[in-house]
Order: structure tokens, then C-alpha cells, then sequence
């Protein structure tokens, strides 16, 4: 049971790492720029609660088109969505 548990755990740590890492290697003057990222999102649907930066990613909390609760990571130089968390 504590090697189950603790695969578990790696699992979900290195799926936050891989997102973080895989987001983007391009420099940050390649990025959208936070307002125009967010006006992206918005118009796909998404409502965002609360916006940061992680690793190379952008990530929001908030609701998605259907209404549920997402976490989500995005590429922060085209605004397409690496991981998507969904409740």
C-alpha cells in the first residue's frame, strides 16, 4: 500500500513538473502579454478566478465554456492549453 501511495504521489508531482517544464522554451519577450492572454482565454470560453505565471506556463483557476472548475496550464507564446484540470 505505501509503494501504491507513494506512486501516486510521485505521479502527480512529475505530471506538474512535465507541465511546467514543457509549457514553452521560448524567451519571454515571446510571450503574449498577460492582457492578451487573458482576452484569449476569456473568448474560449474561460473565466478566470485567478491568473499566474508557473515555471514557463500561464496558469488560471477558474471555469471553463461548461461552467466546471479548471486549473489550467497554458503555452504563454500561442495560448494553447498543455494541461487541463478539470473538477
Amino acid at each position: 500500500m505505501l509503494k501504491a501511495t507513494t506512486l501516486v504521489a510521485s505521479l502527480m508531482l512529475f505530471n506538474v513538473a512535465l507541465a511546467k517544464k514543457t509549457c514553452t522554451d521560448a524567451p519571454k519577450e515571446k510571450w503574449m502579454s498577460e492582457e492578451a492572454f487573458k482576452k484569449q482565454a476569456e473568448g474560449e470560453g474561460f473565466k478566470i478566478r485567478k491568473f499566474k505565471t508557473s515555471g514557463s506556463c500561464y496558469e488560471i483557476y477558474g471555469t471553463n465554456k461548461q461552467g466546471k472548475k479548471v486549473e489550467v496550464y497554458f503555452n504563454p507564446v500561442d495560448g494553447k492549453v498543455v494541461k487541463e484540470e478539470v473538477e
